[in-house]
């Protein structure tokens, strides 16, 4: 069994590090200054920024390992779990751990804006990537909230100070996300391109004859990618599922084929139905109406 540490406040894991507790429901942790310090893989209960030059190499986030860049945020979000395990092994790490309770935001603008941030979601697996300059703005906000929680007693002032800082560095942290997120946009046309071009492929080459109807499990090892993650990349970039997608476009060549005077039986021998019945339950969810209610329109 994994061992776990369960960050159900922000100061849980300040205490593994070894770092100072500032403020019952926020953290700030200098890697320069708890270094060296081993690995642990944490279940989240708070709201984290993660703002290093290096990550370790073996982090997962979820299910999934990933590779952080340097000089780069990741963001985790209650309920999620990531890190890694703790092997033994001592880091060096340099940058800072911002950690904050969901109770800090509660009822404030913050709150509800926090839940609009893309790169809170499981969905978003990269690390932030910041320029030079965000860099330096970033770790001198942080460094700043830092002095503000060591000079001050914990006050309705202090917490909107506190929140100023917070909506300034997701402001920063929004800006990149965006960037990342434009420069990706062709990388994710294309294979959302290569995607309806496999499934024209499929049928242009007659393969539902030997295979059926296409899978995800298929679509993504001709794409090269593991069917759990290729799931996730549709659902994120198109709001529906693969299959939904796969589905949809079968049926969608289902009423090209009843149009151009094909039968049930013959259309659904043509898409690679097993047997007639399940092309027309799979025409009326996804039509609304029957292949015979759609041929008598």
């Amino acid at each position: 069994m994994k061992k776990i540490l369960k960050v159900d406040n922000p100061n849980v894991y300040a205490r593994h590090v070894g770092a100072p507790e500032l403020h019952p429901l926020l953290s700030i942790i200098s890697y320069d200054e708890v270094s060296p310090l081993r690995n642990s893989l944490n279940n989240y209960g708070v709201y984290g920024l993660f703002i290093q030059r290096e990550f370790p190499k073996n982090l997962s986030y979820g299910t999934r390992a990933i590779q952080a860049c340097d000089a780069s945020i990741i963001a985790v979000a209650p309920g999620q779990l990531g890190g890694a395990e703790d092997n033994g092994e001592l880091l060096s790490l340099s940058g800072w751990a911002v950690l904050w309770s969901p109770e800090l935001v509660h009822n404030t603008d913050l709150e509800k804006r926090i839940h609009e941030y893309k790169f809170f979601s499981y969905f978003y697996t990269d690390s932030l990537l910041m320029e030079p300059l965000e860099w330096l703005r970033i770790t001198q906000l942080v460094e700043q909230m830092r002095c503000e929680l060591q000079e001050c007693d914990d006050t309705p002032a202090l917490r909107n100070v506190i929140l100023g800082y917070l909506r300034l560095i997701l402001e920063y942290c929004n800006r990149i996300c965006m960037r990342q997120l434009s420069e990706d946009s062709k990388e994710t046309t294309d294979i959302l391109k290569r995607f309806h071009a496999l499934l024209e492929t499929y049928y242009l080459e007659g393969r539902q004859y030997r295979l059926g109807l296409p899978t995800v499990s298929y679509c993504a090892s001709e794409m090269a990618y593991s069917p759990h993650y290729f799931g996730d990349l549709i659902r994120y970039h198109m709001g529906i599922t693969a299959i939904s997608y796969i589905h949809t476009y079968v049926i969608n060549q289902g009423k090209s084929l009843l149009m151009h005077g094909h039968n049930i039986s013959e259309t659904s021998r043509l898409l690679g139905f097993d047997y007639p019945h399940h092309f027309s339950r799979l025409f009326k969810k996804i039509v609304g109406m029957s292949p015979k209610e759609f041929l008598g329109k």
